[in-house]
């Protein structure tokens, strides 16, 4: 859901393909906060594997081309930490999918 509130899309600098990647299915996410590891772990542990998501999406609305799917790591439930750790301005996140690059944000307060 959070993924999916107005004016938030991380995306870029770059899209890639499935067909530049050995296995598309196998492959390692991770984010971190403030330098410190919060989630890591492998395209082939999520609940449903990315070719389901995408067919359970295309079932509700139909996939047109340049849509981008946002999807979580599979360890990446913020309220199954203890304790929680929640953003705040200042804080440094970056997402990365190794083997194609990472993105680096810092939050800034909306006031």
């Amino acid at each position: 859901m959070v993924k999916s509130f107005p004016g938030f899309g991380p995306v870029g600098p770059l899209l890639v393909t499935p067909d530049e990647f050995d296995d598309p299915n196998h492959l390692e996410l991770g984010c971190l906060i403030n330098g410190e590891q919060i989630e890591k772990d492998k395209t082939s542990n999520m609940v449903f594997p990315v070719p389901e998501l995408i067919a359970r999406l295309s079932a509700i609305t139909p996939p047109l081309p340049g849509d981008v799917n946002f999807a979580g790591t599979p360890p990446g439930v913020e309220i199954g930490r203890s304790p929680q750790q929640l953003l705040a301005p200042g804080d440094e996140v970056i997402g990365y999918v190794r083997g194609v690059g990472e993105m680096r944000h810092v939050l800034v307060s909306d006031h």
